[in-house]
């Protein structure tokens, strides 16, 4: 089974048109739809904004319908300026950049895990690969690196700049890094699939409402292309 997390009601609305024999399961407030596409076992969520929402929904998909595989899509804001509206990035790994105990001399974005420490959790290289693979199909410009997550709206174009310094990454959000926190943890292999909603000359709130229906109209042909593909 194929799990897919989305920011965006517009992302989920998109695949939910083509699922069949579609089950609907709550759990936590949350509205889980499950059943097939193009003959494929998947299952669908909109998890909400922020890290918190996208960790207890990436947590109980895994417990509920034990997804071969979790790709988390949505919408980003560019980090660097070769990054451009409707762009396509796609997870080498990830960090989140608002983990901050570097008042007690830890690296910023350092994760403690039960016996393990580390800041950037790895995705699935095959799972990247095929992704990237079906947005290149169509004709998209995709760049595969660093995705930064945290419970932070980034507007200030040196926000942007310091994460992109700190972290070495391409593009920042809220949830993807929870997703693969949670992946992580439970050995479930994850990618993160984003479209560039605002970038470094259009990069206000109301920009980001413009451009948000067109990025997100691109992840979604592109988790159709891998679903037909799989």
């Amino acid at each position: 089974m194929i799990g897919i997390i989305c920011a965006l009601r517009i992302e989920v609305d998109g695949l939910k048109a083509l699922m069949e024999d579609a089950v609907v399961t709550e759990k936590a407030g949350l509205q889980f739809y499950s059943g097939t596409i193009y003959g494929k076992d998947v299952a669908l969520l909109e998890c909400g904004r922020g890290k918190v929402n996208a960790a207890v929904g990436t947590q109980i998909m895994i417990d509920l319908f034990h997804p071969d595989v979790i790709i988390n899509s949505g919408v980003a804001g560019s980090l660097v300026k070769n990054l451009l509206i409707g762009d396509i990035v796609i997870s080498s790994d990830c960090v989140e950049h608002d983990i901050n105990c570097t008042a007690l001399e830890e690296p910023k974005g350092q994760i403690w895990f039960t016996g393990e420490k580390r800041i950037d959790i790895p995705a699935d290289k095959a799972v990247c690969d095929k992704l990237a693979a079906c947005c290149d199909s169509l004709g998209a410009t995709v760049t595969v690196g660093r995705i930064a997550s945290g419970d932070l709206f980034v507007v200030y174009r040196r926000q942007r700049e310091l994460i992109a310094m700190e972290f070495n990454a391409l593009c920042c959000e809220m949830e993807g890094g929870a997703v693969g926190h949670v992946c992580y943890m439970n050995k479930v292999p994850f990618a993160i699939l984003r479209s560039i909603s605002d970038d470094f000359k259009f990069n206000k709130p109301e920009n980001y409402e413009e451009f948000s229906q067109l990025a997100a109209d691109r992840t979604v042909r592109a988790l159709k292309r891998f679903i037909q593909t799989d």
